[in-house]
């Protein structure tokens, strides 16, 4: 008997009509245990079908437009998967479909394209825009920004495939996988029967309501500030003037629940970087730096210096991972060469195990980087040997960074793929300088370039997710991967017709023009570069050399150095949220007690970031309309309000989380 018919025979017949799920589904296994999906392996459900391919498309369609527009206005691009997932299981509910559960996971990882590809997109093709300003020669047109889109998505499908059983299945209970937690319990909501699973359903849509509703009010109103800090009262002021020294906190539901997940270990790591950069390195910056940086505030010293060690520490820790997964990358590659010498084809596979064959895979990432090649020769840059240098740096920096990419989303639910495009294209533009492309046309091929390898490693990180959500429902991972393509082809196009639209009606540059903080952040970055100017290369040194020293202690330098680059205010809550884990976990001594409260606690802050999400819609639909969003975050009564709602928030995620009396 093979191990994949051994694997089959293992599974619990129970799991078929799951309602909810496996007990160990969110912790490590032990030596001689197995996995149960909620779907069994042995049987084929309803997954591609017309209803969830086209509603997919049609939601990767709406949310692109949406997710470009709330991300190009304020920098912040609301992820996807979750309210497309709640969409998914209302739709099935309404239409009465009978085995909802495999065609709903098809629609969230079609629809949640728009995401991933809009956050690709948006942080480094408006640059072009940006910098046309001072720079007219600099050309824009849609199938730059189409091509560039929609080659990075395949790209970054195509190179994480080979590393799906590794992150989903090996590392199963090793990573809290915040966002795949999240989206996995929505989709489980439309499961529900009898009065055990209806409860839970019912939970889980009332603490979506209640972070929905309070995170809209926020977005939308204003009644409380968004951002808790010290800088809004006059003491807090003169501190930060004087020392440089700042606290804030963000008062969202969605990522107060985002930290209840991550757990507190990882919070603390985050939170421990986080720290480090504003309460040391601001500080000293301040107070031992040029006059010229000693005149600036807290958050310009951290813009403009001390992010860049983060950095940089964000890009030796990738190198770190790449060093310690090169087994596994070398594994994944050596699959590929066995199967496509035909050694490996006639393995068989559990239903719920079976990827797109390497071989397959082994064919289109060449047709694809062919075609990548021809796209920067013909439409980027003109010259074949240029083109070809820029091509190597591509495929060699996508490819590796995609562990790194899937890493930062399994440990703390964030890409921080702004980062490593960054560093990518600081790397990319010193390559193209000392190559002879520089001026106008070295910034077009670096935002272009920039933006495949930008949208790759979104991809790689978005689809780690779409996948792990697969495997704990028990879903056909082939189909998932073979339809994600569907979905990045319609989700790039939609936003390239945005950007371009929202370039005539709001522009990127003058007074009414959109914020588009990352493209601006790149485009800075860029222009000196390519014009001759100067690069930060010792802080990026200093923030590399960092990382190596936090690995050799045995700290996770990837998450540290995440909460370097993240705003202050925004790792704040996270560790928040991973105390009150910590709190609730610890409330009883009573083991099962404790872990019936534990998840309990876990759906409840599923639907904060659920409720979040969807809401973060509704917000930026109201926005688009012609709402004018909050201005009075520093204000002293919305400051006050904003501390006391946010400990009515806290209060609701601990109290509700600790209603488990007895543990069945």
């Amino acid at each position: 008997m093979s191990n994949s018919e051994k694997e089959t025979m293992k599974v619990d017949p129970a799991s078929v009509d799951a309602t909810t799920l496996p007990e160990n589904a969110f912790r490590e296994l032990a030596a001689d245990e197995d996995y149960a999906p909620v779907m069994h392996p042995a049987r084929d459900y309803p997954e591609v079908t017309v209803y969830s391919v086209t509603t997919g498309l049609i939601l990767a369609v709406i949310f692109s437009a949406a997710a470009a527009y709330l991300g190009l206005k304020v920098g912040q691009v609301f992820e996807a998967a979750i309210p497309i997932a709640i969409i998914a299981v209302g739709l099935s509910g309404f239409l009465k479909k009978n085995h909802p559960l495999g065609q709903n996971v098809i629609i969230q990882s079609i629809g949640a394209c728009s995401g991933v590809i809009v956050a690709g997109a948006i942080f480094t093709l408006p640059a072009l825009y940006i910098l046309q300003a001072t720079h007219p020669d600099i050309t824009v047109n849609f199938l730059q920004i189409f091509l560039s889109s929609l080659f990075g998505g395949v790209l970054g499908i195509l190179f994480f495939i080979p590393f799906r059983r590794y992150f989903v299945k090996d590392m199963h209970g090793k990573y809290p996988f915040p966002e795949a937690t999240a989206t996995t319990q929505v989709l489980m909501s439309g499961q529900a029967k009898g009065a055990a699973s209806g409860a839970q359903a019912k939970l889980l849509v009332v603490a979506s309501l209640v972070g929905g509703i309070y995170d809209y009010i926020v977005a939308t109103f204003g009644w409380w500030t968004e951002t808790i800090t010290t800088q809004a009262y006059s003491w807090g002021e003169a501190l930060a003037a004087k020392t440089k020294f700042v606290f804030s906190c963000n008062t969202s539901a969605a990522v107060l629940g985002l930290g209840y997940i991550i757990g507190l270990k990882y919070a603390f790591v985050i939170f421990a970087g986080s720290a480090f950069v504003w309460w040391v390195i601001v500080p000293l910056l301040g107070s031992y730096g040029a006059a010229e940086i000693a005149a600036m505030g807290p958050d310009g010293i951290f813009r403009n210096y001390a992010r860049m060690i983060g950095i940089g520490g964000i890009a030796m820790a990738g190198v770190i991972g790449i060093i310690k997964t090169w087994p596994i990358i070398r594994q994944a590659a050596g699959l590929a060469g066995r199967e496509l010498r035909g050694g490996a084809g006639s393995k068989k596979t559990v239903r719920w195990q079976t990827d797109i064959s390497m071989k397959h895979i082994a064919y289109f990432v060449f047709i694809a980087l062919i075609a990548v090649l021809i796209f920067f020769w013909v439409g980027v840059i003109g010259t074949f040997w240029q083109a070809l240098v820029a091509w190597i740096v591509v495929a060699g920096i996508a490819f590796l960074f995609t562990t790194v990419a899937a890493n930062a989303i399994a440990i703390v639910g964030s890409n921080p793929v702004s980062g490593m495009t960054l560093m990518t294209l600081i790397i990319a533009s010193a390559i193209f300088v000392a190559i002879g492309l520089n001026g106008t046309s070295g910034i077009v091929a670096s935002m272009v370039i920039g933006g495949v390898v930008c949208t790759a490693l979104s991809m790689a990180g978005g689809f780690v997710t779409d996948l792990k959500i697969g495997y704990w429902l028990g879903s056909t991972p082939r189909k998932q991967e073979s339809w994600k393509f569907l979905g990045t082809l319609v989700s790039a196009a939609t936003v390239g017709a945005v950007i371009l639209m929202l370039n005539k009606v709001y522009g990127f540059t003058g007074d009414t023009a959109l914020a588009a903080p990352q493209a601006n952040a790149m485009a800075k970055v860029i222009e000196p570069m390519m014009m001759g100017g100067a690069t930060p290369w010792t802080l990026y040194i200093v923030g590399a050399i960092l990382a190596v020293l936090l690995d050799r202690l045995g700290i996770p330098a990837l998450a540290f150095c995440l909460g370097m680059f993240i705003q202050f205010s925004l790792n704040m809550p996270i560790l928040v949220g991973g105390i009150i884990a910590w709190m609730v976990a610890n409330s009883t001594k009573d083991i099962k007690l404790s872990k019936a409260r534990t998840d309990r606690g876990t759906l409840v802050a599923s639907g904060l970031i659920a409720g979040g999400a969807l809401f973060g819609v509704f917000a930026a639909l109201t926005i688009m309309l012609g709402k004018e969003a909050p201005t009075n975050g520093e204000e002293f009564a919305p400051q006050v309000l904003g501390v006391v709602a946010y400990l009515g928030i806290i209060a609701y995620l601990y109290l509700s989380s600790r209603n488990v009396k007895n543990a069945q």
